[in-house]
């Protein structure tokens, strides 16, 4: 067994036993989806104050919610349609939160330029799952490309974390500049799918159509 291996069991055992004890405790899926928002704009708030590190914290406990939420669901036969929906919507407002704490934490401290970066990063988040919504109803599925919501939660844990390392500083920038880059090509790489898939099911179509019959044409000679 791999070191890394083990480490996923370890933390898999977890969540697994959470996820039992929510499901006999009979809380609402949708109420666990919301707790974790509440969590994260209290997130937001300490990023705000410019405390990473403890917002980092906040923010892991917030990913716990949104990891457990869904496998309560399954666990308790609550799947439905506005359940995926309101985990979707709740999880861009929790993304949204945590730029905007970081928004006002660079406008207190003056620094222009990551503010200009925060906002790029708040529209890459915004446009991998908007891509995403509007590819799938041209194709069946889009789940393409790096960047996803877990992976850019994780960068901004660590990000904030990293000020409690001594002598590192502030490496929430860094972070943001990986978002920032990666974001987008994320989008674009949906986009080339998109067009890629959507051009194979075009051409499917027109192999499959039937073809027009010729009307045959009778030339009367006189």
């Amino acid at each position: 067994m791999t070191f890394t291996r083990g480490i996923g069991m370890f933390f898999g055992a977890i969540i697994n036993r959470i996820v039992r004890w929510l499901a006999l405790s009979k809380i609402h899926p949708n109420v666990l989806t919301f707790l974790g928002l509440l969590i994260n704009i209290w997130a937001a708030w300490l990023f705000a104050q410019g405390k990473f590190g403890w917002a980092g914290v906040v923010v892991t406990g917030a990913a716990i919610f949104d990891m457990v939420d869904g496998r309560v669901a399954r666990a308790t036969s609550q799947v439905t349609r506005f359940g995926g929906f309101f985990d979707s919507v709740v999880d861009r407002y929790s993304d949204l939160a945590l730029y905007i704490g970081l928004l006002v934490y660079y406008a207190s401290i003056n620094r222009f330029f990551y503010i200009v970066l925060t906002a790029i990063v708040m529209t890459g988040s915004v446009m991998i799952s908007y891509t995403r919504a509007r590819a799938e109803n041209a194709i069946p599925k889009c789940k393409v490309g790096f960047l996803e919501r877990p992976e850019r939660v994780v960068l901004i844990i660590l990000g904030a974390l990293a000020a409690w390392i001594p002598g590192v500083g502030d490496r929430m920038a860094a972070v943001l500049w990986v978002i920032a880059v990666l974001s987008n090509v994320t989008v674009i790489h949906r986009m080339i799918y998109t067009f890629q898939q959507a051009k194979l099911l075009e051409d499917a179509q027109l192999r499959a159509a039937p073809e027009p019959k010729q009307k045959e044409e009778r030339v009367r000679r006189d």
